[in-house]
This record gives structure tokens, sequence and C-alpha cells, in this order.
């Protein structure tokens, strides 16, 4: 009787353990759309309820597939957004898989644009082919420039700076012509350079590059990120007395190709002047 009150035990555990780790491969085809509000008194008249998509860490390679990529761009696109933000990494382990993902990421449809940034895995594969299929696709390249974005007579200034473990980060590129009181939206890969930023010109810094640790206990804690500034830049948003910025787990994974409590996601930010009570 003790051994087959053993053996149905050991039973049990195996199929738990076979369950958690079928669970941990199919996480990385689960997305989701997570919906935000964004409310910022510098938001003018004419943007608000402006639509922004925003997206990170493609990864297209060994790991993350093209059927993956055509399913988030179509998702993308379902929500309609004015403006398109992508915020880098668009390939993994090879420089083969940049013309592909972005003869993909082409069929993104934003009446505004669609604007990048590069990550660290676009500088070790090959940045220079990453920029020319940006420029060839109409994707506006953001690295150390900047853009005005005009809804009537209004404007909004988004901006971007260069990777921070593989370019320099000029941030003046952006606030220079910007006064408190415009709206004002950084775009960057690694949230690192968040913490040495000491200006009021931002209202909004959109990063990516952690993927949340693709693996974390309910969201609250992950045993590895690439980051230096730990779990406060991990996933999420995160406030300080200059700015806020949102962190996203991003789209793909890099080995190994699993998550666990940390969904790919498509963020989606309607900006608003100010809050409703309706």
């Amino acid at each position: 009787m003790q051994l087959r009150k053993a053996f149905k035990i050991a039973i049990a555990v195996f199929m738990i353990i076979c369950l958690f780790i079928v669970y941990l491969l199919l996480e990385p085809y689960w997305l989701k759309v997570k919906n935000i509000t964004f409310y910022d008194k510098d938001i003018p008249a004419g943007f608000d309820q402006f639509k922004i998509v925003f997206v990170a860490d493609f990864h297209h390679g060994p790991t993350t597939g093209l059927p993956f990529i055509r399913h988030v761009v179509k998702k993308i696109n379902e929500q309609e957004p004015d403006i398109v933000l992508l915020g880098g990494d668009y390939v993994y382990k090879g420089s083969q898989y940049i013309e592909p993902v972005f003869d993909v990421l082409k069929d993104i449809k934003a009446p505004l644009g669609v604007y990048a940034v590069l990550g660290n895995h676009d500088h070790w594969e090959w940045a220079e082919a990453t920029r020319n299929c940006m420029e060839r696709y109409d994707i506006t390249l953001l690295d150390n420039t900047s853009e005005w974005i005009t809804v009537g007579n209004d404007s909004i200034k988004i901006g971007g700076v260069g990777d921070f473990w593989e370019d320099v980060q000029n941030l003046d590129s952006t606030i220079h012509d910007v006064n408190e009181d415009d709206f004002c939206i950084l775009l960057m890969h690694n949230p690192d350079y968040v913490p040495s930023l000491k200006t009021n010109k931002l209202d909004l810094i959109l990063a990516g590059h952690t993927h949340g640790g693709q693996v974390s206990l309910f969201g609250l804690w992950s045993p590895y990120l690439p980051i230096k500034s730990g779990q406060k830049l991990a996933y999420g948003w995160y406030e300080n007395d200059c700015t806020k910025t949102y962190v996203t787990s991003g789209i793909g994974t890099i080995f190994p190709p699993i998550r666990f409590c940390m969904r790919p996601e498509i963020v989606v930010m309607t900006l608003r002047r100010e809050e409703h009570t309706d």
C-alpha cells in the first residue's frame, strides 16, 4: 500500500512538472493587449484621445518566428492607432533575420507614422542593415533625433536616444526646442538610462529591453534582469520627480524561450488632456 501511494504521488508530481514546463513554453505566445489611459495637463486639446501603440523586443530568430510576429502586427492594426512606436531589438541570433522581420513590420498601419529606435541586439547583428530596412519601409528612426507631430493647430514632441549599451544618448536633440508646458515623449530601448535624467521637459518615457525578466514571481520580482536598475525598472510604471516611465514586457524572447507570469504585450496608450468622470 505504501509503495502504491508513493507511486501515485510520484505520478502526480511528474504530471505537475510536465504541465508547468508546457505552460512555460506556451506563455510566450499568449499575447495580451494592455490598454492604458495616460493623463497629463500638457497634452494639447488636439491630442485628447490620441492613441499610441508601443511594442518592443520582437526578437525574430530561433526563439520567435514570423507567424507570431504576423499575428502581433495584425493585433496592432486592429487597435487603429494614430501612431506606432517600436522600442528596438527586432532580431536575435543572426543578421539573416533582419530583412524578413521588417518585411512583416512594414504592414503596420498608423496614419501619423511608425517611429523606432535600435536596441542592443540590432547593433550586435547589423545596425546599418536595420537602418536601411527602416528607411525602405518608411519607419522613422529616432536614435538621437526627434519629430514634432502635429494635429490641427496642436503639436507634441516625440524623440529617441541611442541604445544605452551600444550607442550614445543625446537627449538635447529631443528637448532643445521643448518648453516645460509642451507634451514630450522619449522613446528608448534600455531603461537604465532613466535614473540619470534630471529634466522636467519629458512627460512620458517608453522603454523595453528587460522582457520583464521573462520569468517573474507573479509580476513582482524577476530572478534575472539585464539592467543595473533592478526590479524598479523591470516592468510597468516607474515615477520620479521628473517624469513617468513605462517599461514593456516586449513581444519575443531570448534563450531560454520561456515566460512565466510575464506575458508578451502590445501597449495601447490613450492620451487624455485631463481626467474625466464620464
